[in-house]
């Protein structure tokens, strides 16, 4: 074989070796498959905890599916809750259930 024949095989088995890699995982494997876009987190309950794990505030439902956010201070002794399934939308009750503030 001859130089220049040498040269011209070379490169075409090059070129063909690059062309079917490419053109191969065309063919041969699937698309990627892409990820989902959620359009919301699905939860019943959000808990906001403190460094000790108490529960310092939370946003969900209770048992009869009325929805509620509630916020309590540091030593638990009141509790601020919003639900407007309430007949008291907005109510500040101490840590015996007793109200010391509520609004319509």
């Amino acid at each position: 074989m001859m130089h220049k024949q040498m040269c011209v095989l070379c490169a075409a088995a090059f070129l063909g070796g690059v062309l079917g890699g490419a053109l191969s995982t065309q063919f041969l494997f699937p698309k990627s498959a892409e990820a989902q876009r959620p359009t919301g987190v699905n939860a019943e309950e959000f808990l906001l905890l403190d460094a000790k794990g108490n529960a310092r505030a939370g946003l969900g439902l209770d048992a009869n599916g009325e929805v509620g956010l509630v916020l309590r201070s540091k030593d638990g002794d009141r509790t601020l809750t919003l639900s407007p399934d309430e007949p008291s939308v907005i109510k500040l009750m101490d840590r015996g259930g007793r109200i010391l503030w509520g609004a319509p």
